[in-house]
């Protein structure tokens, strides 16, 4: 039975519009996907908030951002239309206990310092027959091997770091912000760089992804700014050994920084004012988001980054 009459209004489709809207944070981007005029999907919008009393999704400058009662109601709107997905095709559940798997990830460094020794270590201690192969992320999203299959998922960056694609799906994991870290010896007296101050210094850039640009240097060249580069390093943790005993700056996302950075060797201060955030992001194809083994990899990856904030 349902709790509420209002409940019984509802259909499929608009919980299909719920779910692709809280993944793409956009409208149009929701009616190309599920092939429905905007104006559907803007009924279907006003019907799931007359029905939860919520606003649901607030429009910002980033998209649709979902509210705290949409973001604890996805996992139950997913769960819906997977259960009716399977009792139309009849496929049985994904049981990682007894199948032994391999899944593909292409992934930033990021994924494998802060996420993935959290999963695998859930799947040590639950003695899963689970295995992951890594491939690193480059400029942009491997599109076709999530297409053709030879990738379960891809973790990346956002907002508007990489090309949109329509027929992926797309779930936000977390956020995060960027802090500048320096030797101990040479960290300055103010607890926040200003932008003169951090352009003055000589950085350290490590690369978590291949890409030609960055998310700082980006934001610099919208200020009119560049900084100067003293070195490029191919991870975080030489980047953090590139800086010791120096005057150098490194501009590290503030969980690795307090994964990474030991503070009897390194301090911290804030960012210039006006720097961006990030998040960072889950796809997977269609056809994979049918699949039960990667849907469970999907939520087991969703518990891990929920348990960096408990």
């Amino acid at each position: 039975m349902l709790n509420s009459n209002s409940l019984r209004k509802l259909d499929m489709q608009d919980l299909m519009v719920f779910s692709a809207v809280y993944e793409q944070s956009s409208v149009s981007g929701v009616s190309e996907a599920l092939c429905v005029s905007q104006s559907t999907v803007s009924y279907c919008l006003k019907k799931l908030r007359t029905c939860f009393k919520d606003e649901l999704f607030v429009n910002t400058r980033t998209g649709m951002r979902p509210t705290y009662k949409a973001v604890g109601m996805y996992d139950h709107v997913r769960s819906i239309l997977q259960s009716i997905n399977r009792c139309h095709d009849g496929v049985p559940t994904f049981d990682p206990t007894r199948h032994a798997v391999t899944f593909n990830i292409c992934a930033p460094e990021y994924f494998e310092q802060l996420i993935l020794p959290k999963l695998l270590q859930d799947f040590d201690y639950a003695d899963l027959p689970v295995a992951i192969n890594m491939h690193k992320l480059e400029t942009d999203i491997p599109a076709q091997g999530l297409r053709d299959g030879s990738l379960d998922l891809v973790i990346c960056f956002g907002p508007h770091f990489h090309s949109d694609h329509a027929d992926f799906r797309s779930r936000q994991l977390l956020e995060d912000d960027l802090v500048c870290v320096l030797d101990r010896q040479a960290a300055p007296l103010e607890p926040q760089l200003n932008l003169r101050s951090f352009v003055q210094r000589r950085h350290v850039f490590p690369s978590p992804w291949i890409s030609s640009t960055n998310m700082v240097d980006g934001w610099l060249s919208r200020q009119a700014h560049q900084r100067q580069i003293a070195a490029r390093a191919n991870s975080y943790s030489a980047a953090l050994k590139m800086i010791t005993g120096t005057h150098f700056i490194l501009t590290l996302p503030r969980r690795i920084q307090r994964l990474l950075a030991d503070e009897a060797v390194f301090s911290h201060c804030e960012a210039p004012k006006g720097l961006p955030g990030f998040t960072l992001n889950m796809q997977w194809s269609q056809a994979a988001d049918q699949d039960s083994a990667n849907a469970w990899l999907r939520e087991q990856i969703v518990k891990a980054c929920a348990g960096l904030d408990a």
